[in-house]
């Protein structure tokens, strides 16, 4: 029995549990939060798009997760953390007003920022460089695991069993909670193997992992602020309708995820990153022109499945950091990720109501910005080796 217990208790399996916790209220709120704003609180592209803005605003402040090292280890945060993101799902489906929303999505968002931030530190600083990719594989198909089980209870509950969404809102919450305050009783307090640093530092060596991570978090507010209002406003998908796409997208994802983090491990980071962003050009170009359901479905599938590849932004920075430097790079690059989310879902917002082609198109022009950086990581990232500058070669062998 003991040495069954030490088996499971485990860093990485707290790691793959409390991501099953977290998308059961995340990634409920993402399917059903269009269809409760369009349908009980009557918003606009306008209104969503200042939600989402709000939404985001804590991860711009998530830098401030290393003052909050300095009273909580990072593995107590985390359940702190993703019992608030519970409590903020639970109460969404209540508040059916735009200031309603604005207060259980700003709780929720708390909870969910501040997590993602310290799990990414943990998933660093708990797993070796050479299984990182397929640890973060691995989670990410346990969360997608997760999403499926909740999005065919949405399903079940909307369309079968015609429970009020409000109901399932408060499922979704329920379940975070109750994984959470599980996985804090069950799990043994896991040591610090580095010390982290409990101040904000900037590295000038790590500028090119800064910059890949505010493009992909600019790209990201295209796919998750308006990919999933297309498919509400312009085709008219029902709850129950978005909970099975997203369950599809979810199914894929649990079987290909631990298979990209092993791609990775074979291609390394800088020619998966390629992948990944020549894919989106094509993706958020064809969204502009896109006019069938089903092909818009196809689209938000491939979508999906190319952001797994942004793994590798991850393991990019875990070989060309000082691991003291992990937990607070992690709150810094969460910050940076988040300063084109802030203005992006606003700003476009008001352009969807005009030209929501143009929306996806810029889209298109961001992961080809993402694209060009791409191309500056070097074959084998490392401590010392954290830029490929090719002009500097050029130059170099000129002056021989």
């Amino acid at each position: 029995m003991t040495h069954w217990l030490r088996d499971w208790r485990r860093p990485e399996v707290l790691l793959i549990l409390l991501s099953i916790a977290m998308p059961l209220s995340l990634s409920s709120w993402m399917a059903l939060i269009n269809n409760f704003a369009i349908e009980r609180a009557a918003f606009d592209g306008a209104m969503i798009g200042q939600l989402q803005s709000l939404r985001e605003v804590p991860g711009f402040l998530a830098f401030a997760v290393v003052f909050l090292l300095l009273l909580f280890r990072e593995q107590t945060l985390a359940f702190v953390t993703l019992v608030l993101l519970g409590i903020g799902m639970a109460a969404t489906g209540f508040l059916p007003t735009f200031w309603g929303l604005c207060l259980t999505t700003l709780i929720s968002s708390i909870g969910f920022h501040y997590f993602e931030t310290i799990r990414n530190s943990l998933s660093l600083q708990w797993t070796t460089r050479e299984n990182a990719p397929v640890l973060l594989g691995r989670i990410i198909a346990a969360g997608s695991f997760a999403s499926v089980a909740i999005f065919g209870l949405n399903w079940l509950a909307l369309d079968v069993l015609n429970i009020d969404i409000s109901w399932v809102f408060l499922m979704g919450g329920v379940l975070t909670i109750a994984i959470t305050l599980f996985a804090w009783a069950a799990f043994p307090r896991f040591e610090e193997k580095v010390v982290q640093h409990r101040k904000l530092i900037l590295r000038r060596r790590y500028w090119l992992y800064y910059a890949l991570t505010f493009m992909q978090g600019a790209r990201r507010q295209i796919f998750v602020v308006f990919a999933g209002f297309l498919m509400v406003e312009k085709f008219g998908f029902t709850a129950g309708e978005v909970s099975l796409m997203f369950l599809a997208n979810m199914v894929i994802n649990i079987y290909a995820a631990p298979r990209i983090g092993r791609l990775i491990v074979r291609l390394g980071e800088r020619r998966a990153l390629t992948i990944e962003y020549t894919g989106l050009i094509v993706v958020f170009s064809a969204y502009a022109l896109v006019e069938a359901a089903w092909a818009a479905v196809i689209l938000y599938i491939l979508d999906h499945l190319f952001f797994a590849m942004a793994i590798a932004v991850k393991t990019y920075f875990q070989k060309i950091a000082d691991p003291a430097d992990i937990a607070q790079t992690a709150g810094v690059a969460f910050t940076i990720n988040h300063i084109a989310a802030v203005v992006i879902p606003v700003a476009f917002g008001l352009l969807w109501l005009t030209s929501p082609g143009v929306v996806f198109m810029a889209g298109a022009g961001m992961a080809a910005a993402s694209l060009l950086l791409t191309q500056l990581v070097p074959r084998d990232p490392d401590a010392g080796n954290e830029v490929s500058l090719p002009w500097r070669k050029v130059v170099i062998e000129a002056a021989e």
